[in-house]
């Protein structure tokens, strides 16, 4: 059983562990906030089948979060040897989950450029966010959304991936702009973007953001990550990450891309806990 931890194959993803950040900082003045941040499910048989979904989804919710983040990458890897799942019976999964301040989702790379539907339209449509349209889950596409905690307010901005297209170099779908548009100047905000990467961009509109799409590097050897698919290379691969007063969360998440096969970081679900500061 211990070699679980190590070497996560097939099984390892319907028992992933909690791993626990706790940020504290004076920007942040209402009362204790707790994110459970589920990132990455590349659900597909048999790597993660959608009966490991729904375990998963009752460890999520046993959590007792306030807040539940999907930052993305929902569907599998088509490069990985797998059966597909459509993104309508994964997203009828997920809305189980439950959570007194909501769940919210934004869309990573994979969900783009590994959509059948977002390739037959030439990305007009894409099937996972149709999916999120129609659920519980509110899909933060390039928007924002005040939530209201403990007799004050913060603000939620999500961000569209910003390798949708990578494969085809052309941008991504992420607006900064519009994701932003309706948040007032100086209020307390955390930016939930699929990517780590824009956190290089400095943008102190948030100061904490919240990421996937790495995995952890999938390979972690002694803290080097050499599969992080991250132009910072390991800089932004996992954890808790400051920079400039800001801080950066990355999940090392739930799934698989290649290979199903995880090195030294297994599967995760990642509760932030964020503190008032002094």
């Amino acid at each position: 059983m211990k070699t679980r931890k190590f070497f996560a194959p097939v099984t390892a993803s319907s028992h992933p562990r909690i791993v626990r950040h706790v940020i504290t900082d004076p920007r942040w003045t209402l009362p204790d906030l707790t994110m459970a941040i589920f990132a990455d499910l590349h659900v597909c048989d048999p790597w993660t089948s959608l009966a490991a979904l729904r375990r998963m989804i009752g460890q999520v919710n046993g959590l007792g979060a306030d807040l539940i983040l999907l930052p993305g990458d929902f569907i599998v890897d088509r490069k990985l040897p797998a059966r597909f799942i459509e993104a309508e019976r994964i997203i009828a999964e997920l809305a189980a989950l439950s959570a007194p301040l909501g769940v919210f989702a934004v869309l990573g790379n994979h969900d783009w450029w590994d959509c059948r539907l977002a390739r037959q339209s030439r990305f007009a449509r894409n099937s996972v966010a149709e999916a999120l349209e129609i659920s519980p889950i509110r899909h933060l596409a390039n928007r924002s959304s005040e939530i209201v905690h403990g007799g004050g307010s913060f603000w939620l901005a999500g961000m569209d991936s910003q390798g949708a297209r990578k494969h085809l170099h052309l941008p991504g779908f992420h607006d900064p702009e519009a994701a932003f548009a309706d948040v007032p100047e100086g209020a307390a905000t955390i930016l939930m973007a699929h990517e780590p990467d824009y956190f290089a961009e400095g943008d102190g509109r948030a100061f904490l953001q919240v990421s996937g799409h790495t995995h952890g590097g999938q390979a972690n050897i002694f803290g080097w990550r050499p599969m992080t698919p991250s132009r910072y290379g390991g800089r932004y691969a996992y954890g808790h990450i400051e920079e400039g007063g800001r801080h950066l969360i990355v999940s090392g998440g739930i799934g698989y891309s290649g290979l199903p096969l995880r090195i030294l970081q297994p599967p995760e679900i990642t509760l932030v806990m964020l503190r008032r500061g002094i």
